[in-house]
Protein backbone atom coordinates (compact mmCIF):
# COMPACT_ATOMS: atom_id res chain seq x y z
CA UNK A 1 0.00 0.00 0.00
CA UNK A 2 1.41 3.34 -0.93
CA UNK A 3 -0.86 5.92 1.13
CA UNK A 4 0.50 9.52 3.07
CA UNK A 5 0.34 9.79 6.21
CA UNK A 6 -2.46 10.96 8.76
CA UNK A 7 -1.50 13.37 11.17
CA UNK A 8 -2.75 12.94 14.77
CA UNK A 9 -2.16 15.68 17.70
CA UNK A 10 1.48 14.70 17.82
CA UNK A 11 1.28 11.37 17.22
CA UNK A 12 0.40 9.75 13.36
CA UNK A 13 -0.37 6.81 11.91
CA UNK A 14 1.51 5.88 9.15
CA UNK A 15 -0.45 3.61 6.19
CA UNK A 16 2.91 1.64 4.75
CA UNK A 17 4.30 -1.41 5.74
CA UNK A 18 6.88 -0.61 8.46
CA UNK A 19 6.25 1.13 12.30
CA UNK A 20 7.01 5.10 12.82
CA UNK A 21 7.07 6.03 16.26
CA UNK A 22 7.96 9.78 16.96
CA UNK A 23 8.80 11.41 20.69
CA UNK A 24 9.56 14.95 20.80
CA UNK A 25 11.46 14.53 23.82
CA UNK A 26 14.29 12.71 21.58
CA UNK A 27 16.55 12.85 18.70
CA UNK A 28 15.11 10.64 15.43
CA UNK A 29 17.83 9.00 13.40
CA UNK A 30 16.43 8.65 10.12
CA UNK A 31 18.10 7.15 6.61
CA UNK A 32 16.08 7.34 3.81
CA UNK A 33 17.50 5.44 -0.07
CA UNK A 34 17.07 6.20 -3.52
CA UNK A 35 14.54 4.29 -5.65
CA UNK A 36 16.51 1.15 -7.08
CA UNK A 37 19.85 2.07 -5.25
CA UNK A 38 20.35 5.01 -7.86
CA UNK A 39 23.17 6.97 -7.50
CA UNK A 40 22.52 10.40 -7.16
CA UNK A 41 24.95 12.51 -8.83
CA UNK A 42 27.42 15.34 -7.32
CA UNK A 43 24.75 18.00 -8.08
CA UNK A 44 21.93 15.93 -7.30
CA UNK A 45 23.69 15.39 -3.76
CA UNK A 46 23.97 19.26 -3.47
CA UNK A 47 20.02 19.79 -4.02
CA UNK A 48 19.29 16.76 -1.11
CA UNK A 49 22.38 18.81 1.14
CA UNK A 50 20.52 21.69 0.78
CA UNK A 51 16.89 20.40 0.97
CA UNK A 52 18.03 18.85 4.33
CA UNK A 53 19.43 22.13 5.77
CA UNK A 54 16.64 24.27 5.00
CA UNK A 55 14.56 22.33 7.09
CA UNK A 56 17.14 23.15 9.64
CA UNK A 57 15.67 25.38 12.25
CA UNK A 58 12.34 25.54 10.61
CA UNK A 59 10.41 22.01 10.97
CA UNK A 60 13.91 19.71 12.45
CA UNK A 61 16.67 20.76 14.67
CA UNK A 62 19.92 18.74 13.10
CA UNK A 63 22.57 17.55 15.01
CA UNK A 64 24.38 15.49 11.78
CA UNK A 65 23.45 14.04 8.45
CA UNK A 66 25.25 12.97 5.18
CA UNK A 67 24.37 12.21 1.93
CA UNK A 68 25.52 9.30 0.70
CA UNK A 69 25.59 8.30 -3.35
CA UNK A 70 22.38 5.78 -2.60
CA UNK A 71 21.35 7.05 0.67
CA UNK A 72 20.96 9.54 3.66
CA UNK A 73 21.24 9.34 7.43
CA UNK A 74 20.21 12.10 9.38
CA UNK A 75 20.09 12.81 13.09
CA UNK A 76 17.51 15.45 14.32
CA UNK A 77 15.20 16.62 16.85
CA UNK A 78 11.32 17.86 15.92
CA UNK A 79 10.38 21.17 16.16
CA UNK A 80 6.97 22.69 17.11
CA UNK A 81 4.72 24.41 15.19
CA UNK A 82 3.12 28.16 16.17
CA UNK A 83 0.29 25.71 17.91
CA UNK A 84 2.95 24.33 20.14
CA UNK A 85 2.44 20.93 17.47
CA UNK A 86 4.80 18.81 16.79
CA UNK A 87 6.00 18.56 13.38
CA UNK A 88 5.61 14.93 12.47
CA UNK A 89 7.67 13.00 11.08
CA UNK A 90 5.53 12.31 7.28
CA UNK A 91 5.17 16.23 6.99
CA UNK A 92 9.17 17.03 7.80
CA UNK A 93 10.51 13.69 5.32
CA UNK A 94 8.32 14.49 2.62
CA UNK A 95 9.46 18.22 2.83
CA UNK A 96 12.88 16.65 2.34
CA UNK A 97 12.12 14.01 -0.17
CA UNK A 98 9.54 15.71 -1.97
CA UNK A 99 12.04 18.72 -2.54
CA UNK A 100 15.00 17.50 -3.40
CA UNK A 101 12.94 15.01 -6.26
CA UNK A 102 11.54 18.26 -8.13
CA UNK A 103 14.72 19.50 -8.23
CA UNK A 104 16.69 16.69 -8.79
CA UNK A 105 14.03 15.70 -11.62
CA UNK A 106 14.42 19.44 -12.78
CA UNK A 107 17.90 19.40 -13.14
CA UNK A 108 18.11 15.50 -14.91
CA UNK A 109 15.08 16.62 -17.09
CA UNK A 110 13.42 13.47 -15.82
CA UNK A 111 9.77 12.50 -14.15
CA UNK A 112 9.33 10.01 -12.03
CA UNK A 113 10.45 8.81 -7.97
CA UNK A 114 13.65 9.24 -6.48
CA UNK A 115 13.72 8.39 -3.57
CA UNK A 116 12.00 4.94 -1.87
CA UNK A 117 8.66 5.80 -0.42
CA UNK A 118 9.73 4.67 3.51
CA UNK A 119 12.28 5.89 5.75
CA UNK A 120 13.58 3.94 8.38
CA UNK A 121 13.86 6.09 11.43
CA UNK A 122 14.56 5.42 15.42
CA UNK A 123 14.08 7.21 18.21
CA UNK A 124 17.27 7.54 20.38
CA UNK A 125 16.64 6.27 23.74
CA UNK A 126 18.06 7.92 27.26
CA UNK A 127 20.72 5.31 27.30
CA UNK A 128 21.71 5.79 24.14
CA UNK A 129 24.59 8.33 22.62
CA UNK A 130 23.68 11.07 20.87
CA UNK A 131 28.17 11.30 20.07
CA UNK A 132 27.92 7.78 18.56
CA UNK A 133 25.49 8.29 16.38
CA UNK A 134 26.84 11.97 14.94
CA UNK A 135 30.47 9.34 15.11
CA UNK A 136 28.59 6.94 12.57
CA UNK A 137 27.10 9.57 10.58
CA UNK A 138 30.86 11.45 10.27
CA UNK A 139 32.68 8.44 9.51
CA UNK A 140 30.08 6.74 6.80
CA UNK A 141 32.00 8.52 3.91
CA UNK A 142 35.05 6.40 5.28
CA UNK A 143 33.80 3.36 6.14
CA UNK A 144 32.80 3.34 2.27
CA UNK A 145 35.97 4.42 0.66
CA UNK A 146 34.97 7.51 -0.52
CA UNK A 147 37.25 9.78 1.41
CA UNK A 148 40.15 9.24 4.02
CA UNK A 149 38.89 11.84 6.27
CA UNK A 150 35.43 12.73 7.13
CA UNK A 151 36.19 16.67 6.44
CA UNK A 152 37.03 15.66 2.90
CA UNK A 153 33.33 14.68 2.14
CA UNK A 154 31.66 17.64 0.84
CA UNK A 155 27.78 16.04 1.39
CA UNK A 156 28.69 15.60 5.66
CA UNK A 157 27.24 18.57 7.87
CA UNK A 158 27.85 18.48 11.58
CA UNK A 159 26.01 21.00 13.75
CA UNK A 160 29.29 23.16 15.24
CA UNK A 161 27.06 23.20 18.80
CA UNK A 162 25.39 20.29 19.06
CA UNK A 163 22.35 20.88 20.55
CA UNK A 164 22.02 17.99 23.30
Amino acid sequence: MYNSAVTLKGKYEYRRKLPHLQSTGHPIFVTFNTKDKWILSPKARDIVLEACLFANGRRIDLEAMVVMPEHVHMLFWTRRDKEGTPYSLPEIMQGIKGTSAHQINKLLNSKGPVWQPESFDYVLRKDEDIEENIKYIRLNPVRRGLVKSPSDYKWLWIAEKPIL
